[in-house]
């Protein structure tokens, strides 16, 4: 087995639950990526996570999720007990929810709801269906016995609602990512292109490089993924919501095409919601709990989401720690006849290169592929290709160390620049070796470029390290 787990794992972690302590624990177990979920922080809380995780590395990624547009019940002081069979008025307003009247809080829910809809309360535990309109009321059929409680969400699968993009909630906590120089905004619900050009605009406002990943939620961020990936730096496939939405025999169909669109487009992808559920309350996961895991790496995904498991479950290290091992055994035993082809665009010399490390480092008995970068794109398009071999990506800044951590098989690490630009490659190697990520006896292939830091990449080397580093020396003059 590997020594490299090439996956990347998020884990979800609670103000509850931030501890240097325990999130180093995360970290040696596996964990990449830092996800703070806003639907249950303030700025306060979140704060002292940030902080915290910043204390133990600063090569873990900070995702910010934000709680994006929804629809929940309204004003519901005790919860309404509900019969099958039962009529159910639906309204909208300002008005409290009483015994057979349901207040929401989307003000144009009983204008946008068709005749015949179903709406699906509490994440699809009560069901009701839409019989008939009035002026400013729905009337609805309850089909199954069950308590309607305050803020419960509410879906209706196959209608595009009118929702706005973005909360007040959303706008403070982006600014607030914004100004603490965060990695990644997970946007919820992105429907279409301008869900996420509405948060890159804040971003622009406040001269961020924040990169946003797309959550797919529901069935017109399916429909739109196209469009969505021209401006999202990557999307999660957040199946809780999506599985309410769609079909939930769809759902492993979509979520297969979903990473492939990413692969093609040399994107980051995250599989999310209840992969290890069990393990919430539970030492040990289901099987099917596991072959899920092993299923989103099999179809290739850069990474792969705890939720309740990390964020207030009793198990969460160990949890993080059977991710780990699943994705380390999965890893190995991947069969090249499902790999996913990566296109190259006409004249794209970086996606040339990076294809032609990853068919190299497979052929020839090579350790590792070495590349530096200024933005990460030539480490994403090498991941795009999914070598078996370690990708270690010497960055010139911290940040584009922690956006990698969402792509598969990259390790980064920062670089000092040298005055002398043929230094660059013999400091990259040296730090590597020094580090015990190879020895100079190893065969590696090194992408990079001959134009200086910015300059593009143009050339790929296949050598020992031994013979690259003598020979940058020789080159240096030395």
């Amino acid at each position: 087995m590997s020594k490299h787990k090439h996956t990347k794992i998020v884990a979800t972690i609670s103000d509850k639950n931030c501890e240097p302590d325990f999130l180093r624990a995360l970290m040696d177990a596996g964990m990449n990526v830092v996800r703070i979920n806003t639907a249950h922080q303030t700025t306060e809380s979140a704060m002292n996570i940030i902080r915290n995780v910043r204390s133990v590395c600063d090569c873990l990624a900070i995702l910010v999720d934000t709680k994006g547009p929804e629809i929940r019940t309204k004003n519901i002081v005790e919860p309404i007990k509900i019969n099958k069979g039962d009529h159910l008025t639906i309204k909208c307003g300002d008005e409290p929810s009483t015994q057979g009247v349901l207040v929401v809080d989307y003000h144009y829910f009983t204008r946008d709801i068709p005749v015949g809809s179903s709406v699906l309360i509490d994440d699809g535990e009560l069901e009701l269906t839409i019989l008939e309109k009035t002026e400013d009321s729905l009337i609805a059929l309850v089909g199954n016995d069950g308590y309607i409680k305050n803020r419960k969400s509410i879906n209706v699968p196959g209608v595009s609602l009118h929702l706005p993009s973005l909360t007040e909630k959303d706008r403070q906590f982006i600014r607030w990512a914004a100004a603490n120089d965060l990695d990644f905004i997970a946007h919820s619900f992105v429907r279409n292109k301008e869900d996420v050009m509405a948060v890159q605009e804040i971003l622009n406002e406040e001269n961020s490089k924040i990169k946003i990943i797309a959550k797919i939620e529901d069935t017109d961020g399916v429909k739109n993924i196209d469009e969505i990936l021209d401006h999202a730096y990557g999307i999660m496939v957040a199946r809780g919501d999506l599985g309410i939405e769609i079909p939930a025999e769809k759902i492993p169909a979509i979520q297969r095409n979903l990473i492939r669109k990413c692969v093609e487009r040399k994107k980051p992808v995250i599989i999310a919601t209840q992969m290890l559920h069990t393990m919430i309350t539970n030492p040990r996961p289901t099987r099917a709990e596991v072959s899920d895991v092993a299923t989103a790496i099999y179809d290739r995904t850069d990474a792969v989401m705890l939720s309740g498991e990390t964020a207030y479950g009793q198990y969460p290290v160990e949890a993080v720690q059977l991710m780990s091992r699943v994705a380390m055994e999965v890893e190995c035993s991947k069969d090249k006849r499902n790999d996913l082809s990566v296109p190259r665009l006409e004249n794209e010399v970086s996606a040339f290169l990076a294809e032609a490390a990853v068919l190299s480092a497979s052929e020839l008995k090579v350790a590792a592929i070495i590349t530096d970068t200024l933005t990460g794109k030539i480490a994403r398009y090498i991941s795009a290709f999914r070598s078996p071999r370690p990708v270690y990506a010497k960055c010139h800044t911290g940040k584009v160390k922690r956006e990698l951590a969402l792509s598969y098989g990259v390790f980064a690490s920062e670089i000092v620049v040298k005055k002398n630009k043929y230094k660059l490659v013999e400091t990259s190697l040296l730090d590597l070796v020094e580090r015990g990520c190879i020895s100079e006896n190893d065969t590696v292939v090194y992408v990079g470029g001959n134009f200086g830091v910015g300059g593009g990449t143009s050339f790929i080397e296949i050598a020992s390290v031994a013979q690259m580093m003598h020979q940058k020396k020789a080159k240096d003059g030395k």
